[in-house]
């Protein structure tokens, strides 16, 4: 099932983001340097696996890296509005509005995979 397979390689991408965050902290790095690395490092690794495993038959070319680039890229912003409209005009707090935007995220981001990696045509 495709949604089970995204939240594994979710989990996956999520666990390799923390790695490089905290490796580039041990290296002194900045969180932004280290974010772009991330950024970078885990689109790569998403992809491949997501391509391969969560959606098979999925168009692997150049086309769809970047609709999937584009589409992980989407996440800071999204996250970052989402949590200003719940938090700073709604009122929520933090760790109710986190979740939220997790939720919407994920239903976005599985959707917008789909697109992205779009099972080739027989």
């Amino acid at each position: 099932m495709a949604v089970g397979r995204f939240l594994g390689v979710g989990l996956a991408c999520a666990i390799l983001h923390n790695v490089v965050m905290i490796a580039g902290d041990l290296a002194g790095w900045h969180y932004v340097a280290s974010s772009f690395v991330s950024l970078v490092v885990v689109t790569v690794f998403g992809y491949l696996l997501h391509s391969r495993w969560t959606f098979p038959g999925a168009e692997r070319s150049r086309t769809s890296f970047v609709r999937y680039a584009v589409t992980v890229s989407a996440n800071l912003p999204l996250s970052l509005a989402g949590l200003y409209v719940l938090v700073d005009l709604f009122g929520l707090p933090v760790p109710i509005a986190a979740p939220i935007v997790t939720v919407v995220l994920f239903a976005f981001n599985f959707t917008a995979n789909r697109w992205a990696l779009r099972v080739r045509e027989s």
